[in-house]
């Protein structure tokens, strides 16, 4: 059985650069990012891995934990580290997972069907403070990631999840938002959205950011 939106993460211990880690221990709680890497020393995995780091005071922000997965030891994780640090002017500062042994990638199902028996394909799954799986995005060897992204749909879901609105195309934190299409009520709109609403269509209703 495949991962599917709204399922909860699956639990698993692995090593890391950090030491071992029990997953739903180590994200109890708050949200999380976990996002998979081919190999250590790669060059694109080594600008995405410089990112991250550059950004996680944004992912705290938002009470989001960040872990990265890679399909060699801790040892060679440590040794990679200061690569990563130099060439892109960061600090790593979250856990790599030491994957060796692909336990986590074929739990996940990130292990390419085409590609070497270990090689993960680079996967991004936004989970959230109940351990549910939120997003799941893949994305081929030679593109690397967009993090702003990310940060953009854990915004929209966390906005959503507290309020009944969607967030339209090409939406960021701040800008107008959609009703949700199943509230009718005059006096419940006006009570949920006392800014106001701008009606372009019966099931197209734009307000403020709540």
């Amino acid at each position: 059985m495949g991962l599917h939106l709204g399922t909860v993460a699956p639990d698993f211990t692995q090593d890391s650069n950090q030491g071992s880690i029990q997953f739903h221990q180590y994200i109890e709680g708050s949200w999380a990012v976990l996002f998979s890497h081919p190999a250590d020393f790669t060059p694109v995995c080594t600008t995405e891995l410089g990112q991250v780091a550059k950004l996680k005071s944004e992912f705290e922000k938002r009470g989001v934990k960040v872990i990265a997965l890679s399909v060699d030891t801790a040892e060679s994780h440590k040794g990679w580290i200061p690569d990563i640090n130099s060439t892109q002017n960061c600090q790593v500062n979250f856990p790599i997972l030491a994957d060796h042994d692909a336990k986590v990638a074929k739990l996940y199902d990130m292990v390419h069907p085409t590609s070497l028996d270990k090689m993960t394909v680079r996967t991004v799954f936004i989970i959230d403070d109940k351990k549910k799986i939120r997003l799941m995005i893949t994305y081929p060897a030679s593109t690397g990631r967009n993090f702003n992204e990310i940060l953009r749909v854990i915004d929209s879901l966390q906005l959503t999840d507290k309020h009944m609105v969607a967030t339209p195309v090409d939406w960021k934190k701040g800008d107008d938002v959609v009703i949700a299409p199943s509230l009718k009520d005059p006096e419940d709109l006006k009570k949920r959205f006392p800014k106001g609403y701008k009606e372009i269509k019966p099931y197209l209703r734009l307000t403020p950011q709540p």
